[in-house]
């Protein structure tokens, strides 16, 4: 009986190990895709930034002026005219902007706001916005925010850039629609992964582990979107289906975009995803240096016989097995420098060597 109860412990050990290896090379739908309707939204408006210490628009920029006047007679003073205004430079007429997070907001949330001059003004440093009410981006487009406060400069080099934390407070909702008329979720694959073969094991994924037993729920509508139905049942309530669509595990060997090379010029750094390989070549470039011992006569450890070539062969005899990685590792073996390297790359890519998309940056 101990010696069973053993065998099951070490058996539910292995098990565990298993599944951690199995989670390991396994992403979730969530990491490479985003659902339809959780998108971020943008706000948008136009104001007046005012107590500036001289560093304002002046009277150099006359709509800063005229804003002020509007805004002086609306609270204040009716008969107040531009003019009147035109050489004051502690008020500055500023772009506002602010974005709306993924998931939505609700009427009291507060959002942080971008703040830039419109205007000839050098600084918003100690200034604060004066309330102004934000819309949507398109014309015509409701009051959804008021924003006010006091600036903050981030980064001192860019004067002229503001942010207000929690600057802006909603007034109405902004919420996310998951499904269509025709209740389907519609995922959308990122850019990096978008293919074919990631729509398609997307779909086959949660079909197998939401509905292994029931009709198909998803289907690749193309290489970067995948539309999933949502059962009669859920539909009044989706929010636990699209949980249980956003983590299901999907094997990474289907995610794995295409090979890429990315070359850095600047900093000498290579970045190589996926199996990139190399048609049969010779390269040659003035940094290699091949010392190749000549075996027809025998040499002494002090005087061997030696030839030095500055050439070397990829894959000759076209077995079509060499990967750019064994060959930069060549390279490192041989103190090939970064800039020589990159050369040597771009030549390749050059000659159609490299079977692979190349970023040069």
């Amino acid at each position: 009986m101990i010696l069973q109860w053993r065998f099951l412990i070490k058996l539910s050990a292995l098990l565990l190990v298993i599944a951690l290896v199995q989670a390991a090379s396994a992403v979730q739908v969530r990491d490479i895709c985003r659902l339809k309707g959780s998108e971020t939204n943008k706000l948008i408006g136009m104001g007046l930034v005012v107590g500036l210490n001289g560093t304002g628009d002046g009277g150099d920029f006359p709509p800063s002026a005229r804003m002020l006047a509007a805004a002086i007679a609306q609270f204040h003073d009716p008969n107040v005219v531009a003019a009147e205004l035109e050489d004051s430079d502690s008020v500055a007429l500023v772009y506002l902007s602010a974005e709306l997070p993924a998931e939505g907001v609700s009427e009291g949330d507060r959002v942080d706001v971008t703040v830039a001059t419109a205007g000839p003004a050098e600084s918003l440093a100690g200034g604060t916005l004066f309330m102004v009410p934000m819309t949507g981006p398109l014309p015509g487009a409701p009051v959804m925010a008021y924003a006010e406060g006091l600036l903050s400069i981030p980064d001192e080099s860019a004067p002229t850039v503001g942010v207000i934390t929690n600057g802006a407070q909603m007034i109405a909702d902004v919420l996310t629609v998951s499904m269509d008329e025709y209740y389907r979720l519609r995922l959308i694959v990122d850019d990096a992964h978008a293919g074919w073969p990631t729509s398609n094991a997307l779909a086959a994924q949660i079909n197998g582990s939401i509905a292994p037993d029931g009709p198909r729920l998803a289907q690749a509508f193309d290489s970067k979107n995948v539309l999933v139905a949502v059962p009669m049942v859920q539909r009044q309530d989706p929010s636990q289906f699209i949980s249980d669509v956003l983590t299901t595990f999907i094997d990474m060997s289907f995610v794995k975009g295409g090979a890429v090379v990315v070359v850095n010029k600047r900093t000498g750094a290579v970045v190589i995803t996926g199996d990139v390989r190399l048609s049969p070549a010779v390269v040659t470039h003035e940094a290699l240096s091949i010392d190749v011992y000549d075996p027809p006569r025998i040499g002494t450890p002090q005087e061997p016989n030696i030839r030095t070539e500055r050439f070397i062969g990829v894959d000759p005899d076209d077995r079509g097995g060499t990967r750019l990685a064994d060959l930069l590792a060549v390279f490192n073996q041989m103190n090939v420098s970064p800039k020589d390297l990159i050369e040597i790359i771009e030549a390749m890519q050059v000659a159609k060597m490299l079977h692979a998309k190349v970023i040069v940056k």
